[in-house]
């Protein structure tokens, strides 16, 4: 598919410039794709379903997973299940040191831990040895749901102020130590306290910054939330990486997250399906269609577009922008257009079917085309 952004320079995000880090195998910031991640919420002493759980995420796209590793028996799991993930991990670390050094000797890519809330010196110092000896990189975590007791006492209450000021500290800790592999959240569940945090932070420091609205809630309200929060940061250039953090089955946060980079143009992942909501015009049932179409043609990722439009008001003009569309007609049938061009007259029975082997050649075509390429 063509860079609309080339013709069409209102499409254009211009990214923010942050310094490139790596975890694992994926890099996050610079010129690297924005990725997706999600949380497992398996025991993690439960390897094999902690594994099984991995293994969902990777289907969906995940580009990074986190697994929580709250006490030594989970670290001691961690092992197994770094070892059987293809997609790098991020140990979720709280307060306890030792957890953290486990986890880097485990094998995690990555340790989401505050420095600041790990005790003395000397146990900061050596959880970076682990991290530096290790080849992890480091996330830092702010929540406006747990700041820190002088900081509330300063502010008077979460506030991008103090989230900043939270994010500044800790960083300065592990800049000291001479640890500059690290990447900044700053997260509330409150889009509006979100968007502001992440602004006023990304103006005073060029370190890679994950994206999220925590805790955003349900799968539908919840999406909304991080769609708004994620949108409004994404579309200004800000964030690298991404998380969408829904009360949902965690391959549900992957989709949500890569279908918001698809409609920003930041990431193409499967097929972008572009419906109307019917109506009494419609020439075939649509919602029925589509809802089909969506679930037939999960499994395809290379990334290209589909319209289903039910009649000829808008379907020939959508078509048109797209790879594949069908319009609506009457007496039972209706057109297929293939590369914004009139192909051929489709009836309705046998639409589905025809319409998921449009797709799955087009995709084996674009997939063919990059290969050679390449």
């Amino acid at each position: 598919m063509s860079d609309h952004t080339l013709v069409r320079p209102w499409r254009h995000i211009e990214r923010r410039t942050s310094r490139k880090i790596r975890v694992g195998a994926v890099e996050v910031g610079g010129d690297a794709p924005i990725s997706v991640q999600s949380m497992t919420n398996t025991p993690t002493t439960d390897a094999r379903a902690t594994i099984d759980q991995i293994r969902q995420l990777e289907e969906a796209g995940a580009d990074i997973v986190r697994v929580s590793c709250p006490d030594e028996e989970s670290t001691a799991a961690f092992r197994t299940i770094a070892t059987a993930a293809k997609v790098p991990l991020v140990a979720d670390i709280h307060f306890h040191y030792r957890r953290g050094i486990e986890a880097a000797e485990a094998g995690a890519a990555c340790l989401r831990i505050n420095p600041g809330n790990i005790g003395s010196p000397d146990r900061v110092r050596e959880v970076v040895q682990a991290a530096k000896d290790n080849g992890c990189s480091m996330r830092i975590g702010v929540n406006a749901g747990s700041l820190e007791k002088e900081l509330l006492e300063k502010y008077g209450e979460p506030c991008p102020d103090a989230m900043v000021e939270s994010a500044l500290n800790h960083a300065r800790i592990l800049q000291d130590h001479d640890f500059h592999e690290f990447k900044i959240s700053v997260k509330a569940s409150d889009p509006f306290l979100t968007v502001a945090a992440y602004q006023q932070l990304a103006e005073v420091i060029d370190c890679p910054l994950h994206l999220g609205v925590t805790e955003a809630g349900p799968l539908r309200t919840g999406t909304i939330k991080s769609s708004i929060g994620l949108g409004m940061l994404l579309w200004s250039g800000i964030g690298d990486t991404i998380r969408v953090s829904l009360a949902a089955d965690p391959v549900e946060e992957i989709k949500v997250g890569f279908d918001i980079l698809k409609s920003l143009g930041l990431r193409h992942r499967g097929v972008n399906i572009i419906a109307c909501p019917s109506c009494a015009r419609q020439g075939f049932n649509v919602i029925e269609t589509v809802g089909i179409l969506e679930e037939r043609l999960a499994h395809v990722t290379t990334p290209l577009s589909l319209s289903i439009i039910g009649c000829v008001v808008n379907g020939p003009g959508e078509a048109l922008y797209t790879d594949i569309g069908f319009t609506g007609g009457g007496k039972g049938s209706g057109m297929i257009y293939l590369n914004g061009k009139i192909a051929h007259k489709q009836a309705n029975d046998g639409m589905i079917d025809h319409i998921v082997e449009l797709v799955e050649r087009k995709a084996a075509e674009f997939e063919a085309a990059q290969a050679a390429a390449e």
